[in-house]
């Protein structure tokens, strides 16, 4: 077993439309840290799915929900933090604004 320390998502803007933003391929993954910086003037939120490799992104593997920042505030998603993604399996975000949170997040890769 090999334990590889990765960023999963290098710093970016997260989408306004559901975006795949890291998939496991080929290895399993354990969540470090996800955070989400409001780099907008005004309240924007942000959608989390961790998702299975037979699933697609919806209210069945929705973890954190329409969560609110506030101009200039970090969150550091403590529902994350520590979860696991199996092979093929996928972190998915949605904004509700373009261009109003930068997201990052590192994680460990084991194979």
């Amino acid at each position: 077993m090999t334990v590889s320390v990765r960023v999963l998502i290098p710093a970016k803007l997260a989408e306004n439309s559901q975006t795949t933003q890291y998939t496991a391929n080929g290895v399993t993954v354990l969540i470090d840290k996800f955070t989400a910086t409001n780099i907008s003037a005004t309240t924007a939120t942000i959608s989390v799915n961790l998702v299975t490799a037979a699933d697609t992104a919806g209210n069945q593997n929705l973890i954190v929900k329409t969560k609110s920042l506030q101009p200039a505030e970090t969150y550091t998603f403590p529902e994350i933090t520590g979860a696991a993604l199996a092979p093929s399996g996928f972190i998915s975000t949605i904004a509700g604004t373009a261009s109003a949170i930068n997201i990052r997040s590192n994680g460990r890769e084991i194979t």
